[in-house]
């Protein structure tokens, strides 16, 4: 293929008026945009969680002693410290093979952490919301999305940080419509 000199030097000009205007955007980004979000002192409990953890999982059914397995956590910091992905790999019940992916970060307007979470064993996401009070070093809030049925539950949440290791406890209705523990995941940073 040949070019001609009017196609080089159309191109030329082309070239020069595009990085002209390239310039001028760049140079009027700052002041039209707003300032790009930063980590800000709530972030820093994704510090918390990041890394891989061991798992001991228990699944409670009223009148019947817990199930237990075990499990993988790895949790990274991603979007530039402002949220925490956590994928979890291993069994909730013997031989059941479960996989779960979760996303959280800091949400200024509600004064919350939010998050969803979807996982082999639900058809859909899940929602919820969380506060940490750093006296008890404690997460607490709520969740809410389909089980295995479909069926859109509010279960509560806790958990409880303590130093290498964290439990993480989920309530949800027992037969009576009470409250009762479902699930107890005690977590052990890997070294």
């Amino acid at each position: 293929m040949t070019i001609s000199k009017g196609t080089l030097s159309v191109l030329s000009l082309a070239w020069i008026i595009l990085a002209s205007v390239a310039a001028q955007a760049r140079a009027h980004a700052p002041q039209d945009m707003p300032p790009m979000p930063k980590p800000g002192p709530e972030h820093a409990l994704f510090k918390e969680d990041e890394g891989t953890w061991d798992a001991m999982v228990e699944v409670f059914t009223p009148g019947a002693p817990p199930m237990t397995s075990k499990g993988s956590e790895t949790n990274t910091i991603g979007c530039g410290g402002l949220c925490l992905i956590t994928d979890f790999k291993g069994e909730m019940m013997p031989g059941v093979l479960f996989q779960g992916h979760g996303v959280s970060t800091w949400d200024p307007a509600k004064k919350k952490y939010v998050g969803s979470w979807t996982d082999s064993m639900s058809q859909g996401i899940i929602i919820g919301e969380s506060t940490w009070n750093p006296t008890t070093r404690t997460v607490t809030g709520w969740m809410e999305g389909p089980d295995m049925t479909g069926k859109v539950t509010k279960m509560k949440s806790v958990v409880e940080y303590k130093g290498s290791s964290r439990v993480f406890t989920m309530y949800g209705p027992g037969p009576d419509g009470k409250e009762v523990v479902t699930t107890k995941i005690t977590y052990t940073r890997r070294k």
